[in-house]
């Protein structure tokens, strides 16, 4: 145990980002003890329709340099009655929360510490292949969900080639073997637009492997100074035996693009499974009316496909369901019945918009500066620019 808390004498068992994810995978009733400050455990933390999330600061477990008197009140008061034994700490890095479980275990109770706390939380990524039902025969399509925000990332593979879209940088190195596993070379790396809560990966990705890197020609717009190449709306860009058609989505961001194959429709941050984009990130709040308004627009015109089309998004959020394949995804005619954009007039649409935005995404202008080329951040930089939620939502 760290120098910097008491000795307790206690053997405490780690378990990883990807065994505690299983636990939630399986319906357990987990308890996370999370001993962060308030505020940042209330900006970010583990949550789920199963877990029980708990914020008891590490300090309540001290009395001074010496291990407090017994288990703090706080943490008895907000226990369930039952658990899924062990109880799980965790915190920014792993080490005051270890503390904590050493002391709870010298207490009795049956508990492990999350390895490396929320970084390892973040460090956690996953891919599941989406229904082939609404994919031409000769294609696959993998969804990528990084559990700690939410952010999704696709691979479509044909015939030996394939082509990543929204990759993050923190994880280049899974579609290169991924496209492995498939027997594929990557040949394109492309963004849906200048992310604000992640740092893309398309160089990375390029870097790493024969693909080119893409992103939107309105990134010129923005003044983009990176290494990628543009691709176009209406653009087909191909991949083995099929073509993925560049469909443009602006209102997010200007330059939104989406990309569809068969009746997969990848909308990037444009419209979510249980809400859609926020307009605020490109222009700031001077911009957020004209950018809500051109957003109406886009999903009016998202709205003219055909009920069966799957629509995949670029984010996730605790709020949203998995279909029974375990993506992140939802038909059209689902999302019509769902989210009130597909019901509003514009000044409504605007007005709910505008009035239900959560705080920006962390460190967000940088990371935007890193996405147009305009900053250098190394990969430990990058990594630690994105704990935290996305926040890309808007909750209309």
């Amino acid at each position: 145990m760290s120098g910097q808390f008491p000795d307790l004498d206690a053997t405490v068992p780690l378990v990883s980002a990807a065994e505690l994810k299983a636990r939630v995978d399986r319906d357990e009733h987990v308890v996370v003890l999370d001993t962060r400050r308030p505020d940042d455990y209330e900006s970010w933390h583990i949550d789920g329709e199963n877990v029980t999330a708990i914020n008891v600061p590490f300090t309540a477990f001290m009395d001074g340099d010496d291990p407090a008197g017994g288990v703090p009140k706080a943490l008895l008061e907000a226990l369930p009655e039952s658990y899924d034994a062990p109880m799980v700490t965790c915190c920014a890095k792993g080490i005051s929360s270890l503390y904590v479980a050493e002391f709870l275990t010298r207490e009795g109770y049956d508990i492990v510490a999350l390895d490396d706390g929320m970084r390892g939380w973040a460090g956690l990524y996953e891919s599941t292949p989406l229904a082939s039902e609404f994919l031409p025969d000769e294609a696959v399509v993998r969804q990528f969900v990084r559990p700690s925000s939410g952010c999704l990332a696709y691979m479509i593979v044909s015939n030996g080639e394939a082509m990543v879209v929204d990759p993050l940088r923190a994880f280049a190195n899974e579609y290169a073997a991924a496209a492995d596993d498939q027997d594929a070379s990557l040949v394109h790396a492309v963004d849906t637009h200048v992310h604000a809560d992640h740092v893309s990966g398309v160089t990375a990705v390029a870097d790493a492997t024969d693909a080119t890197a893409l992103v939107p020609r309105g990134a010129a717009e923005r003044g983009y100074e990176g290494d990628a190449d543009y691709v176009d709306a209406g653009d087909e860009l191909h991949v083995g035996d099929v073509a993925v058609e560049a469909v443009a989505l602006p209102g997010h961001t200007t330059e939104m693009l989406g990309f569809r194959i068969g009746d997969v429709l990848l909308t990037g941050d444009t419209i979510f499974t249980d809400s859609v984009a926020r307009p605020d990130l490109e222009e700031g709040d001077e911009g957020a009316r004209d950018a809500a308004s051109q957003l109406y627009d886009t999903i009016e015109d998202i709205a003219e496909f055909d009920d069966d089309v799957l629509v995949a998004p670029g984010h996730t959020s605790e709020t949203a369901s998995p279909r029974d394949d375990g993506t992140y995804a939802a038909t059209l005619g689902e999302l019509r019945k769902r989210l009130p954009a597909f019901r509003r007039d514009r000044e409504d649409f605007v007005d709910a918009i505008l009035d239900g935005m959560p705080p920006r995404p962390n460190n967000y202008e940088t990371i935007i500066a890193a996405n147009l080329g305009r900053e250098d951040v190394d990969d430990s930089e990058a990594f630690e620019l994105e704990l935290g939620p996305n926040n890309c939502a808007a909750g209309e």
